[in-house]
């Protein structure tokens, strides 16, 4: 056969109403691509942006999307990595390039694989290259019960960090404490700076990693530690909030910023390093990805409605 099911986003707006799954031809790989066949696709919450043209990156129309994938080679071997041109990961076949087809361990699933790519390069960038977390500093980790928080709080264990989190409700409370954070805090009943500056002694979070952004970010700054680092990693809130520059002046607090995607073209270098640093950590089992769901491949819109809404805890992934 040389066709495939995919995906595909015919215009922007809500996954359901723009996605269409359908029978194209399989992709024909250009030089130093591989095609793969894709045992397993990890949603984020990127691809609900990007159909909605809110994302930075903005393909052009008709597109697959799917940011990254666990697939097996022609010869047999498992890879996890970002697709390359052509579909992206909500499809049976995708197109890598060579260079950037990461070997996956044997310890781990072709679910937990492809959860393993996007947000824990993104957390252990973040944690350690930006914001240069150190084993006895508090972390504060904001949405602590999804895939970019629930990785943040496992890789804040590993580097000997005391972990606090924040999510909503009982369960994703539970969710937090089950992946090892120290202290949680259910942001639905209580406000969680005074809770960190208690907990801190009234000093505050060394670190704070945030993929929420509008109020969060701003109730951050008011818990945020001498010479801490709020590492801005996105805004699931909707909202892009500013922060004025007296306030971390006053406080000797840094901003940073954290585009992960980015070392793809500034350094690429550091993805291969990050990749074999969270392979030995999981082969250690000092990290597990938490996947919450997994569906089937024709499901796609339900599960990303429901990354949308917040009903979700940890990776959700498709499998064809």
């Amino acid at each position: 056969m040389s066709t495939m099911r995919a995906w595909r986003v015919h215009g922007l707006g809500d996954p359901a109403d723009v996605m269409r799954l359908e029978e194209v031809e399989r992709p024909t790989p250009a030089e130093g691509q591989i095609r793969v066949r894709v045992r397993a696709a990890a949603l984020n919450f990127p691809d609900v942006l990007m159909a909605q043209g809110r994302y930075q990156e903005k393909p052009a129309l008709p597109y697959t999307p799917g940011m990254e994938l666990c697939g097996e080679t022609e010869d047999g071997r498992r890879v996890i990595g970002a697709p390359a041109g052509g579909p992206g990961a909500l499809a049976e076949y995708a197109l890598m390039n060579a260079r950037d087809a990461w070997p996956v361990p044997d310890s781990l699933s072709d679910e937990k694989a492809a959860a393993l790519f996007i947000t824990y390069q993104t957390g252990h960038v973040g944690l350690h290259r930006r914001a240069h977390l150190q084993a006895g500093e508090w972390l504060l980790v904001h949405a602590g019960a999804g895939g970019v928080g629930s990785a943040a709080i496992q890789l804040g264990k590993a580097a000997g960090a005391r972990v606090v989190a924040t999510a909503g409700g009982a369960h994703k409370v539970e969710v937090c404490r089950e992946l090892g954070a120290d202290h949680v805090v259910d942001y639905a009943a209580e406000d969680f700076v005074p809770v960190v500056k208690e907990l801190t002694g009234g000093e505050g979070a060394d670190v704070v990693y945030d993929p929420v952004g509008g109020d969060v970010f701003d109730r951050s700054r008011k818990c945020i530690a001498f010479e801490g680092r709020l590492v801005v990693v996105g805004f699931t809130s909707g909202r892009i909030p500013e922060a004025p520059a007296n306030h971390a002046l006053v406080k000797n607090y840094s901003i940073v910023g954290l585009h992960w995607g980015l070392y793809k073209k500034k350094d690429p270098a550091v993805i291969g390093q990050t990749h074999d640093e969270l392979v030995r950590l999981a082969t250690e089992g000092a990290i597990d990805p938490l996947v919450g769901q997994v569906l089937p491949l024709d499901q796609a819109p339900r599960a990303l409605a429901a990354l949308a809404d917040r009903g979700t805890v940890g990776k959700v992934v498709l499998v064809p």
